[in-house]
């Protein structure tokens, strides 16, 4: 693995010594001086050298000393560590000559941050004080801000989403001294224990966008415009049209030159538009984009719709989908007003596909009760309820046939499971409905709906995806108006 490291746990832990580093308190000449902050506890060893190696010197006091005192894994707040977040970035266009900002779109970029794994970070500050008058005014100025926690932020980067966090107050030690107190030291200790929910991100990939963002010729422009083309067997001429008609093959057949005048096209006209009806469609996390040798997104709908002979409607106007010559998914769509590339999509349900039949101990059932994560889930919970569930991950080993201790079966006997499967409960033993790993027949359109959501999905032989979502090759797509 490349070596990665972001100072994440080092920007907590500052910003808690500089939240300690802003008290003081008033000394007998009435001044107020300020109480220092260090790292690290002071050890003995360390403490010695502060005193010169003598026992007729004591450390400089009043100070304060911050350093962490555990980290353990918050398994409460876990997600699923799939989960791919994007974040579409456009910066002001930035005039390096005159150093100012311009009243226009500068670069565009793509961010993709996955999910972050959250921990429990714990601190301890330690109080060092010669005298209770001290100790009384520290504490209470920090005491007064945690009723219980004080929100904390490690970054102002607007695309960081785990910069807020909170520190807690978890428990105070009044003093280290004992009763009675000797004559050790002269320094007494008072320690404040802090838990702070923290997240480690792992790399977030950063895509430049390559999009158009300024048009030099306007081919498809509503006002007078012609093209020459030096070529022998194109060369015509392309005037101001109002298209009227379009065969099958999306071919211009009448126009109107003139208000009220209608005639043939002749072989010396032809039509530049035709290239916009030959796109693949890709269809992600709602969200139509144009796709074209390879290259997703290229085109906006905006051009797209103005290149077609018919008006588009946001709310109105309808994408088909075809999965199969036996049913077609429709759904209303608009164009994003902040990336006109995309197409927002409204999956009507009604025309989704008919769940696939699996057979199970508990008879045929067409849906899931729960899509789970077998590592943080609870299987005796869903005992007596006959639960279907789809596996986001494995159970036990599948090479040795060796199960997980809290799935085996009641009669004590291991229940061996793999990603993507469909298991049973039948009240007394696990049951796996659907293999994955035996299924490859993705054309017989296996569709299960989750019914705790009420999405569906579909599988592809090798992962399950919403039933709707993929790519959808030129002639398996189109707009109805």
């Amino acid at each position: 693995m490349q070596h990665f490291y972001d100072n994440q746990i080092r920007r907590y832990l500052t910003q808690i010594v500089r939240l300690m580093g802003q008290f003081s308190y008033q000394d007998g000449k009435g001044n107020l001086v300020q109480v220092p902050v260090t790292y690290g506890d002071l050890t003995r060893q360390v403490g010695s050298i502060l005193r010169d190696n003598t026992e007729n010197k004591i450390p400089s006091a009043p100070r304060m000393a911050v350093y962490i005192t555990g980290l353990e894994m918050d398994t409460a707040r876990l997600a699923d560590s799939s989960y791919v977040n994007k974040l579409n970035i456009r910066e002001r266009a930035f005039d390096e000559n005159n150093r100012e900002y311009l009243n226009k779109e500068g670069k565009n970029y793509t961010v993709e941050r996955l999910m972050p794994t959250p921990y429990t970070l714990n601190i301890n500050v330690d109080i060092w004080t010669t005298n209770t008058n001290q100790k009384l005014q520290i504490l209470e100025q920090i005491l007064m801000l945690f009723n219980p926690s004080l929100e904390i932020q490690t970054t102002d980067n607007y695309v960081d989403w785990t910069s807020l966090s909170v520190v807690n107050i978890a428990g105070i030690t009044w003093s280290s001294r004992s009763i009675p107190q000797g004559t050790e030291t002269e320094i007494d200790v008072a320690t404040l224990n802090f838990t702070t929910p923290i997240y480690i991100s792992p790399p977030t990939k950063v895509k430049k966008l390559g999009v158009i963002t300024n048009i030099i010729t306007a081919v498809f422009a509503d006002d007078g415009l012609e093209v020459n083309i030096d070529d022998s067997a194109y060369t015509q001429s392309l005037v101001k049209q109002n298209i009227k008609e379009v065969d099958q093959n999306g071919n211009v057949i009448l126009t109107e030159t003139q208000p009220g005048k209608r005639e043939a096209l002749t072989s010396e006209t032809t039509l530049v538009s035709t290239s916009y009806q030959n796109y693949d469609l890709l269809f992600m996390d709602g969200i139509a984009r144009l796709a074209s040798r390879g290259q997703v997104g290229a085109e906006t709908w905006t051009q797209y719709f103005k290149a077609m002979p018919f008006s588009y409607e946001a709310g109105v106007t309808e994408l088909k989908l075809q999965r199969s010559p036996d049913f077609e998914i429709s759904g209303t769509v608009s164009i994003n007003p902040l990336n006109e590339a995309e197409l927002f999509v409204n999956i009507d349900n009604d025309t989704l596909p008919s769940d696939t039949v699996i057979s199970g101990p508990n008879g045929d059932r067409t849906g899931v009760d729960y899509i789970i994560d077998p590592t943080n889930f609870d299987p005796s919970s869903k005992y007596s309820e006959n639960a279907r569930l789809l596996l986001l991950g494995p159970i036990g080993d599948v090479n040795n046939a060796e199960g997980a201790e809290a799935w085996k079966n009641s009669d004590g006997s291991d229940f061996v499971a793999g990603a993507n499967d469909i298991v049973e409960w039948d009240g007394v033993r696990w049951h796996t409905v659907f293999d994955s790993s035996d299924n490859d027949s993705a054309v017989d359109n296996i569709f299960v709906t989750n019914l705790n959501t009420g999405i569906q999905y579909k599988w592809t032989t090798e992962y399950w995806i919403l039933s709707w979502e993929g790519e959808y090759p030129d002639g398996t797509w189109r707009l109805s108006y």
